[in-house]
């Protein structure tokens, strides 16, 4: 590097599948820090060797002790230490809140390295709406929790990204069936690998589709956001007496049937009624 790096924690993205992914400011601060924290050593390791770099690992993951969490803090705030996970981006679904939490709080310089994330390959390949997402995590393993999860989540305006495991895929698939049918589904899996795929349609058509073809590999599911729902019957008649304001009844319903789809005709009854 030109230059020494600071003291701090470094969040620090790593590939996801393919080790060509990674940026070359990510492997200018691995080899500039004076340790890096990591879920697995064996796993960082061979990324580390395929990039020719030598480092200290310490393993850090979510069953970490409060000692390791001092002790990279110490490091941290001795020197510049770096924070993996065993790919993509550290915290998303990965761990690292409560060590970046702890150095925050404790005047340590935090730096993040943006790089891979599934979620956000998942939205860009889907071709489903991505102007508004909600990124949850791994779905539950039980089925009442899962469905639970998607129930509250069911209303929320946006597209819904999850993260899922191959074994329990069919099974997640089944719940977005019958919690959020109807709403376009895509399966995203071995990303940036040499058997990428993401393949879309309903939930339904995807449960045949991998019952039959059993999956391998890390998933991200992407489910649509809320279909458009007909106005109940007090939205239509809150729409027909705004219309009749400055129009004749069949004025009225032509705009209503337009902006609603529905049957102009019986709107025009309809109409006719609250004139």
């Amino acid at each position: 590097m030109d230059q020494l790096l600071a003291p701090g924690l470094y969040i620090v993205a790593t590939p996801i599948g393919n080790l060509g992914d990674i940026t070359l400011r990510a492997v200018e601060t691995l080899r500039g820090v004076s340790a890096i924290a990591c879920e697995d050593t064996r796993v960082t390791g061979k990324l580390l060797h395929h990039l020719g770099i030598k480092q200290r690992l310490v393993r850090y993951d979510d069953h970490a002790s409060e000692e390791t969490r001092e002790y990279l803090l110490r490091l941290a705030g001795e020197g510049p230490l770096a924070l993996v996970s065993d790919a993509g981006t550290p915290l998303i679904s990965d761990p690292g809140f409560k060590l970046v939490r702890m150095a925050r709080d404790r005047g340590i310089a935090v730096t993040s390295l943006p790089g891979a994330s599934a979620a956000v390959m998942a939205i860009t390949l889907s071709g489903i709406p991505s102007d508004r997402f909600l990124f949850a995590g791994f779905l539950p393993s039980k089925d009442k929790a899962r469905r639970e999860v998607l129930v509250e989540l069911a209303e929320v305006p946006a597209t819904l990204v999850f993260y899922e495991t191959s074994p329990r895929l069919t099974d997640a698939l089944e719940a977005i069936d019958d919690v959020l049918s109807g709403r376009e589904v895509a399966v995203a899996r071995e990303l940036t690998k040499k058997f990428e795929e993401c393949r879309s349609g309903s939930a339904r058509e995807l449960i045949e589709h991998y019952t039959a073809n059993p999956p391998k590999g890390e998933i991200a599911l992407v489910v649509g956001p809320p279909l458009e729902k007909a106005p109940e019957e007090h939205d239509v008649d809150a729409l027909l007496l705004a219309a009749l304001g400055d129009a004749k009844a069949s004025q009225a319903a032509a705009q209503v049937a337009k902006a609603t789809g529905l049957d102009r005709k019986a709107l025009y009854a309809r109409a006719m009624e609250l004139k």
